[in-house]
């Protein structure tokens, strides 16, 4: 069963909070990071992409970048930005986005329960990423990244959280400029905190990582090499990472689409010609395209839009068989156009459903890109399936939306 536990969360100032709250590291390049904080010395852009106070040559994976990481979270937790609650708690944080909302619990989630399998994956990592972070980690002492669970509902745990938010007010509630809503609670009642902690214990066997792979991998990593060193206690926090959970009845996957360089040698004609072996093909002109069930895909080539329905033996009913990424992959990316590996191959590259599929006709008008093709999305229940199963999804299945802020609150291990 799962296990979680409170703990002394280092937040803003709630007058600062939404100039604090910054999107997760990896969604943004250094360049965006330092034109979103411009002017804004409370962004914790400032930490989490701390390269932004550096010199624009500097190698982003330098211990420069890392020690200026941990002394901006000093100055923040110095100046009075950010301060550390005084006893464990839990955190609410409810996101809204479109009129949809969704409504998660803050916590430290064990580090054994993910080694365990407990918590579930269903991607592979990179070491370079890991390192990353675990050097982000280690030399601030502190985990700012949050990684976003997932767990089939639990009414009693969902009840708990919906009479908390009726009964406290807020301590954060602030649009974003992406016109996201933000607002947190902060749940320190130690008779609500205990059931909290204890329902969990009993009520959910297992928790599935949604987004964060890396950071979830990278914090294992680091209480591994505290306990090599002999630095582990038993009850310390390095044994445990900032996690934000929710239920699945309330999340939505967005599609994740690819844009190919180039056709592999093959004439548009020709290409068409050949996916009609395991397509039906229809050409749907200007219009853009966007799937309407399983199976189905949008193609942008050549100024037009197309419609191809994946024909019966182009899948398996499997759990990593029947995803439309890997029905693209096997008979479209491996087959036609020579991509064998999506994770090192050039030709190839993600764009993430948030931004339309306006965004792939202009990588392909732009002639940087030759083809796009636009996926229906993953269910929760297929990434269920596929960690269940113990499988891992193909690279870029999965987006989440909307995103987790960076700097709300702080998990520090020391």
């Amino acid at each position: 069963m799962a296990i979680i536990q409170p703990f002394k969360g280092l937040r803003p100032l709630p007058d600062l909070a939404s100039r604090v709250a910054a999107k997760p590291y990896d969604v943004l390049s250094a360049l965006e990071a330092k034109e979103a904080a411009h002017g804004n010395p409370y962004s914790f852009y400032h930490v989490s992409k701390s390269e932004i106070d550096l010199p624009d040559h500097i190698d982003t994976h330098s211990q420069q970048v890392y020690d200026k990481a941990a002394e901006n979270l000093h100055h923040m937790i110095q100046e009075g930005t950010l301060f550390q609650d005084n006893v464990p708690c839990y955190y609410i944080y409810k996101l809204v986005m479109d009129g949809r909302s969704q409504v998660g619990l803050v916590a430290a989630s064990a580090i054994s329960d993910y080694n365990a399998g407990i918590i579930k994956k269903h991607e592979f990592t990179r070491p370079d990423k890991e390192l990353d972070r675990i050097n982000h980690i280690k030399t601030t002492k502190a985990q700012t990244g949050n990684v976003f669970l997932a767990y089939n509902d639990v009414p009693e745990v969902n009840a708990l959280i919906d009479h908390w938010m009726e009964q406290h007010p807020p301590v954060y509630e602030f649009t974003a400029d992406d016109n996201i809503q933000h607002t947190v609670w902060v749940v320190n009642e130690t008779d609500v905190v205990n059931s909290i902690t204890q329902l969990f214990q009993e009520k959910v066997p297992c928790t599935y990582i949604a987004d964060g792979h890396h950071r979830a991998a990278s914090a294992a990593l680091v209480q591994k090499e505290y306990s090599s060193l002999g630095n582990l206690q038993p009850a310390g926090a390095v044994n445990y990472f900032l996690t934000t959970i929710f239920p699945a009845s309330q999340l939505a996957i967005l599609d994740y689409n690819r844009v190919v360089k180039d056709l592999n040698g093959l004439a548009p004609a020709d290409f068409l010609s050949k996916l009609e072996y395991d397509f039906d093909v229809f050409e749907v002109g200007h219009t853009p395209k966007k799937p309407n069930a399983l199976h189905e895909f949008g193609m942008y080539l050549g100024g037009r839009w197309y419609h191809l329905i994946a024909r019966e033996g182009t899948y398996t009913t499997d759990p990593i068989g029947v995803l439309d990424v890997t029905i693209l992959s096997n008979n479209i990316l491996d087959k036609q156009l020579g991509i064998k590996d999506q994770r090192t191959d050039k030709r190839i590259d993600f764009v993430g459903g948030i931004r339309g599929l306006g965004e792939l006709v202009k990588r392909v008008d732009s002639g940087e890109m030759q083809v796009a093709f636009a996926l229906y999305p993953v269910t929760i229940q297929q990434l269920f399936d596929i960690a269940d199963s113990g499988n891992v999804m193909p690279p870029k299945s999965t987006w989440f939306e909307p995103k987790l802020r960076d700097g709300l609150i702080t998990h520090l291990i020391a």
